[in-house]
């Protein structure tokens, strides 16, 4: 079943997964390729999600779809919800391993021709490669071949046809020579080129692979289905697909919700992080509105379900976070580019070469040898390696600092970054509130002791604080009775060791003032004074310094939270940023579009479930190791440790990278305008052809090590 909704009353709208689109030459050649067919309204191509959505008439069915992509050249199928993602670099490994593995050891009995070997010594050596590099050829060629046999028998051309037709010609006349018994054989060049060529596209696939994690670990935080209620009383089990509005699903403690709803019985507290990031639960009972992926945290509740399936928030936030992971990489886009005009120009200039180099004389064996050696000096391995090596020694240097670049164009998109939006909790502060040590100070051991029993029957961010700073001090808990955790008020009990002679044990209890102003709890025992203890999320290490970094490097910073206006407004105070306070997941994705929309290139820096949207829709995007699942999932940049230096480190060696992969692409297109006239003229025979390229790739590799030594 096509996974479908309804994006105009009069369309229809179809996903369909392509698994062999890889460049953003497959995205406009399906695009057209769809659009061209009558009934079809808009046709988008998601290159990280290897996906195609598709608005058309109710009348157009799937299988007329999946046949017009096939007359373009792409195998495609109906992409279900559950459908999990295509692993891009998994078919490149083994090709990779192949010809890597295969061009050492070819590369070894070459260096003894090379050193003089003649006579049945360079016979023995070129059969030895052969029989080593002509499978190894064939297996580690196929990606390029496959796609190459695929353009063509459809009338096109793409940059693995003339890649193809190198690698057939050189190996075809290596294997000549070998027979006949000639003077020189190119099985290691060829498995050179093999080599590089698939290191390149290996790469991509693999940054794009990660890409797409993001989204389907937000998928998984929704329930597989739930308990429904039957008209008649009967409980069941219904698949979340298959619930429907109206349906009534009961809830029990500790199970999160399979679709949006109302409360229709029961009360509770519902830990809604997943949407707005806030970490305190919230009460809800019958009339309110709860989410799917909302925790249930204290009792079985009955909700009516109103949306499910794609309707609901969480399904909603996911497609946010899917429609911004498209690669937005400028460098990606001139080499798909040059890779569209690579084809045509290749094959022009080498068919030249070959009846120019007939008609001045040269034998057909000759002149074949030149036009091979044109076809593989003019292979844009260079220019390929340019991005991809650039940004694996940038991101290593990086890792080694506990900064971990997850998304291969990220180091691009946060070298252009200009506008900064911190998120608070997690982000600009630790997350982990923390008592005020004074107040802690003023308690008597008998009072810290029922502090930190009362407080240890939570699991609330701030019990957890306190009982954290209590237990540092050596306090051992008292033992209550009747301990109870009433939803939006606190926790209450009896102490038995406090009464007096004969007397009742006093009540204890712990929870929010309605008095205090900030983030504080009241720890009242019956017959002593009531006792108030504040709390505060301490900025992170090193927060004013980072900043002043930033803005060193021009780059304006904000708050951006989902907390509330208080809690936010002190950290506004400590930072001197500007903030905007209580912002939901779509509050923070439009701030973010207002920006971008004049012209700002904006970093998103959160670590909640509520923030995917947002990281996936700012130009950049970071989050610390302490993030959810899903933040890490969807940031481009994720760091360990507490120091917000992390910001302005990441940011500085991304400028770095961008500055060595100009001089990449500088060096990449030099080497062309050299090395082809040379190959034209017949000076480079397809061994050296195969060496300058490597040299060249070599060289840009080079440069790039340079990005080894982290700025500081």
């Amino acid at each position: 079943m096509t996974a479908a909704r309804t994006a105009n009353p009069a369309w229809t709208h179809s996903e369909l997964a392509v698994p062999a689109m890889h460049c953003a030459g497959c995205m406009a050649k399906i695009e057209r390729g769809l659009s061209a067919l009558p009934g079809v309204h808009a046709a988008r191509a998601n290159l990280t999600a290897r996906s195609v959505g598709v608005d058309h008439d109710p009348a157009l069915a799937t299988p007329e779809l999946v046949a017009a992509l096939a007359a373009a050249g792409f195998e495609a199928q109906p992409r279900e919800a559950s459908t999990p993602p295509v692993s891009a670099v998994r078919p490149l490994l083994a090709p990779l391993a192949v010809a890597g593995f295969a061009a050492m050891n070819v590369m070894l009995l070459s260096v003894s021709i090379w050193s003089g070997a003649d006579g049945a010594t360079r016979a023995l050596f070129h059969w030895l490669s052969a029989a080593i590099g002509v499978p190894a050829i064939v297996f580690a060629g196929r990606p390029f071949f496959a796609s190459a046999l695929g353009a063509l028998r459809r009338g096109r051309t793409n940059m693995d046809v003339p890649i193809s037709i190198g690698v057939t010609l050189a190996t075809g006349l290596s294997l000549y020579e070998t027979i006949t018994g000639g003077h020189d054989a190119w099985f290691d060049g060829t498995l050179m080129l093999l080599l590089f060529l698939l290191a390149g596209r290996a790469l991509d696939a693999a940054m794009r692979d990660k890409a797409r994690a993001g989204v389907d670990a937000l998928l998984r935080q929704a329930p597989a289905g739930a308990t429904v209620i039957a008209a008649n009383g009967e409980t069941g089990w219904v698949e979340a697909r298959a619930l429907l509005p109206g349906m009534v699903m009961r809830v029990a403690s500790g199970e999160r919700l399979a679709a949006d709803g109302e409360i229709v019985t029961g009360e509770g507290r519902f830990d809604q992080s997943l949407l707005t990031g806030e970490s305190a639960p919230v009460p809800a009972g019958p009339g309110a509105a709860v989410l799917a992926g909302m925790l249930n945290i204290d009792a079985p509740v009955d909700v009516r379900v109103t949306a499910a399936g794609r309707g609901t928030a969480l399904a909603e936030i996911a497609a946010l976070m899917e429609a911004a992971g498209q690669s937005r990489s400028t460098y990606v886009r001139i080499a798909d580019r040059a890779a569209r005009l690579y084809a045509p120009v290749v094959h022009v200039l080498a068919a030249l070469t070959l009846v120019g180099w007939l008609v001045a004389g040269a034998g057909w064996h000759q002149s074949l040898v030149i036009a091979i050696a044109v076809l593989i000096i003019t292979c844009p391995c260079a220019l390929g390696l340019a991005v991809p090596v650039a940004q694996v020694v940038a991101a290593g240097a990086l890792m080694k600092r506990g900064i971990m670049v997850k998304d291969g164009s990220a180091l691009e998109r946060l070298a252009e970054i200009d506008r900064a939006l911190l998120d608070k909790t997690g982000s600009l502060t630790l997350g982990r509130p923390t008592p005020d040590a004074a107040a802690i100070d003023a308690l008597s051991p008998a009072e810290a002791s029922v502090a930190l029993a009362l407080a240890s029957h939570s699991r609330h961010p701030i019990s957890l604080g306190l009982a954290r700073a209590l237990a540092a001090r050596g306090v051992r808990g008292a033992v209550l009775a009747g301990v109870v955790e009433q939803p939006g008020w606190g926790i209450g009990g009896t102490w038995p060791e406090g009464a007096d002679d004969g007397g009742p044990a006093p009540v204890v209890t712990l929870g929010r003032p309605s008095y205090a102003t900030g983030t504080a709890v009241a720890l009242a025992i019956a017959g002593r004074p009531t006792r108030l203890i504040g709390f505060s999320d301490r900025l992170r290490p090193d927060a004013a310094e980072a900043l002043k970094r930033l803005d060193q490097l021009n780059i304006g910073c904000s708050i951006l939270s989902g907390d509330t206006v208080p809690s936010v407004a002190v950290i506004a105070r400590e930072t001197g940023l500007t903030a905007q306070a209580a912002a939901s997941p779509a509050d923070k994705r439009e701030a973010i579009l207002r920006l971008q929309r004049v012209g700002w290139k904006v970093l998103m820096v959160g670590d909640g479930l509520n923030d995917g949207p947002a990281l996936a829709t700012a130009s950049a995007s970071i989050a610390p190791g302490s993030a959810s699942d899903v933040g890490r999932q969807a940031a481009d940049v994720v760091f360990t440790g507490d120091s917000l230096l992390a910001l302005p480190r990441a940011i500085a060696t991304a400028r770095a990278t961008g500055r060595v992969v100009r001089q990449n692409f500088a060096l990449a297109i030099g080497y062309n305008f050299c090395a082809v006239p040379l190959a034209v003229l017949g000076k480079v025979n397809p061994l050296i052809a195969a060496a300058a390229m490597s040299i060249s790739s070599l060289v840009v590799v080079a440069n790039s090590l340079r990005l080894a030594r982290l700025p500081k």
